[in-house]
């Protein structure tokens, strides 16, 4: 049987089982929606192992899919909706996927990425709209029709487990898809042990009330709303996200649980505050926050403000959620992202290989207990350098882990600053610089420096309303000077409008640097 979505109609009925802008469907509806969307899948020539893309918002039916192509054996992809043309077109070639979903905002921008690859087109086995549209693009089905070509709402026989093949966010290079190989596809059974797992893990309350508050596409938002989907909470959605609108749908749907990233954090914080004030907020059980380093001034505010719900882990799209914090364990250790919480091992390991101790700095590498490996599809040189013996894999990420196994990051590798021969990591500078009141977002980078080969340089947003002068660039050093060694403060502030984040909250400082760099014949 389709496994997660009968437990829970049987169970809650005509409750809700997903909310977005557009309207919502109870568990009944989902469970016999999912068992014909099977059936439509496989009647199309889809066997467990294809693969398939969906290019939409956050939407019911991104999560009808997910949920279908979860209980039929079917590996799905779900892509950056900010992506170019050309980058879809890469990533349905480099995927081979054999259907396509998309939504009439984005359509458009489908119909370029098939023109520009031809045969990923022609491979195609399903290309259908998933919201409404008054014409349906050539070559196009209609997602509904696609439905109700089913009839049969019983359990499909045959299920097995298929999951998602999340794509990196590129920031070296082109998005590479992450896999996590497993013997053969997994028995439908291990979804219920999966979705029970997280809560368990994370302390996410049974049958509760979610809100996706980010992208979808991003392997954080999908745990943290697409695995408590499958254990029975209900999900409310929002496309975009919005601080003051966060704040009205966690009082009216009573959200239990919700994941957020720092820059969140930060947009909340800044609201007037008559809006926060009119914030109740007393459902919330756990908010998880990560994706990204959050300075610890502004986590200080949230827990203020929210209480000690308010939690963090360290994790990534390679290796899942692999250490967790609460607010009283945080307090007592500030910078902290935990203890090792899931079935993964954590060594932090100098360049030769070698165990670094209690509070050494080293590169932080991980090992998988049951044995579930992890390789970048079509990319073996990526795949190898990401790996050493007995099953480590590392994501870049530079840290230290204390006496008692909490684990602290520094870094990452590519965005570590090396100036006259002195590793400078970017992360504790930009923490300081995000607690001065005229900082909006800030980013640190290493620029050229013919003596020391980079030096540090600020770039920083101003917070709305205030203007750039000298006396505003000296109290930004004096604020860096007072936290920070000398050889870490920086040499130089830029200002810009805006800084080029993605919607998870990542810093594309790719962007930041090239242009200091173009002219040298070199990157670091």
């Amino acid at each position: 049987m389709a496994l997660m979505t009968a437990l829970a109609a049987q169970r809650r009925g005509n409750a809700p089982a997903l909310i977005d802008e557009a309207g919502s469907c109870s568990w009944i509806a989902l469970n016999s929606r999912v068992n014909r969307l099977i059936r439509a899948l496989r009647a199309a020539g889809l066997e467990p192992g294809d693969r398939i893309a969906f290019f939409c918002g956050n939407s019911r039916q991104s999560f009808e899919l997910m949920t279908a192509a979860h209980h039929a054996g079917v590996t799905y992809v779900p892509v950056n909706w900010h992506f170019t043309a050309n980058e879809l077109a890469h990533v349905l070639t480099d995927s081979q996927s054999v259907a396509l979903f998309t939504d009439t905002r984005f359509a458009s921008l489908a119909l370029q990425a098939l023109a520009l690859a031809p045969d990923s087109a022609a491979r195609l086995r399903v290309c259908a709209l998933t919201s409404h549209a008054d014409r349906t693009p050539d070559g196009f089905i209609g997602y509904e029709a696609l439905i109700d070509a089913e009839s049969d709402e019983s359990e499909p026989e045959g299920q097995c487990a298929g999951g998602p093949m999340f794509y990196t966010s590129g920031t070296t290079g082109r998005p590479k898809g992450v896999v996590r190989l497993t013997d053969g596809p997994p028995p439908i059974e291990s979804l219920k042990s999966m979705a029970q797992g997280m809560l368990a893990t994370l302390a996410l309350p049974p049958d509760g009330m979610t809100l996706l508050a980010g992208p979808y596409y991003h392997s954080a938002q999908w745990s943290f709303a697409f695995l408590p989907l499958l254990a029975g909470s209900t999900v409310v959605m929002t496309h975009r996200f919005d601080a003051a609108g966060t704040l009205r749908l966690i009082d009216d749907y009573r959200v239990t649980n919700l994941h957020l990233v720092p820059t969140q954090f930060i947009r909340l914080l800044r609201l007037d505050a008559p809006v926060k004030d009119a914030f109740d907020g007393s459902s919330l059980q756990c908010v998880w926050h990560g994706a990204a380093p959050c300075p610890p001034q502004v986590k200080r505010e949230m827990i203020d403000w929210w209480g000690p719900c308010i939690h963090e882990y360290y994790g990534s799209t390679e290796g899942a959620v692999v250490t967790g914090i609460s607010s009283a364990e945080w307090l007592k250790r500030p910078g902290s992202v935990g203890r090792v919480i899931q079935q993964t091992d954590v060594f932090i390991l100098h360049e030769d290989g070698s165990a670094a101790q209690a509070g050494e700095h080293g590169t932080i590498w991980m090992r998988n207990r049951r044995g579930i490996a992890m390789h970048y599809h079509n990319d073996p040189a990526k795949t190898a350098a990401a790996h050493r013996g007995a099953g480590l894999f590392t994501t870049g990420d530079v840290g230290w882990m204390d006496a008692e196994g909490y684990l602290y990051l520094t870094d990452r590798l590519i965005d570590m600053i090396i100036s006259g021969g002195v590793n400078i990591y970017p992360a504790e500078i930009e923490a300081v610089l995000a607690t001065h009141p005229a900082v909006f977002d800030t980013a640190v980078i290493g620029v050229p420096n013919r003596e020391f080969g980079e030096e540090v340089k600020a770039i920083v947003q101003l917070a709305p309303g205030l203007r750039a002068d000298e006396g505003l660039i000296e109290s930004l050093l004096h604020h860096c000077r007072d936290a920070l060694a000398g050889y870490k403060v920086p040499r130089t502030i830029e200002f810009r409008d805006t800084l080029p984040r993605t919607e998870t909250g990542k810093l594309q400082k790719r962007l930041l640097r090239e242009p200091y760099w173009a002219a040298t014949g070199r990157s670091i």
